[in-house]
């Protein structure tokens, strides 16, 4: 099975990560879990890349996040998406499809 580039996708991790947040709190096993899941296993993020993107996105305000203990006594931590969050989110979703427009004209030669 052929894998997504992790250059490929680098520039939409932000955009990944936040569509799962739009659907309520959520913490980075979970997020990378269903990355996997959905990308049918073809986008595998790294945990280095996880983090650090959670990390951006909160110093940019468009997270934040808060620790909670997981019902095995473990304590996870958290991600919200502000409303801040949501509107990059909404332009990163536009930027994808314009990046998308201009690709498909040089990949189906139109």
């Amino acid at each position: 099975m052929q894998e997504i580039s992790s250059d490929v996708i680098r520039g939409y991790n932000d955009t990944i990560i936040l569509y799962f947040l739009k659907k309520g709190p959520s913490y980075g096993y979970d997020i990378s879990k269903n990355i996997k899941a959905i990308s049918e296993g073809k986008y595998l993020i790294k945990e280095t890349t996880l983090y650090s993107a959670f990390t951006r996105l909160e110093k940019n305000g468009y997270v934040t996040s808060y620790v909670r203990e997981a019902e095995n006594g473990k304590k996870r931590t958290y991600y919200e998406i502000t409303e801040e969050g949501m509107k990059y989110y909404k332009e990163k979703c536009d930027e994808w499809q314009l990046t998308k427009d201009v690709i498909e004209r040089f990949i189906e030669g139109e």
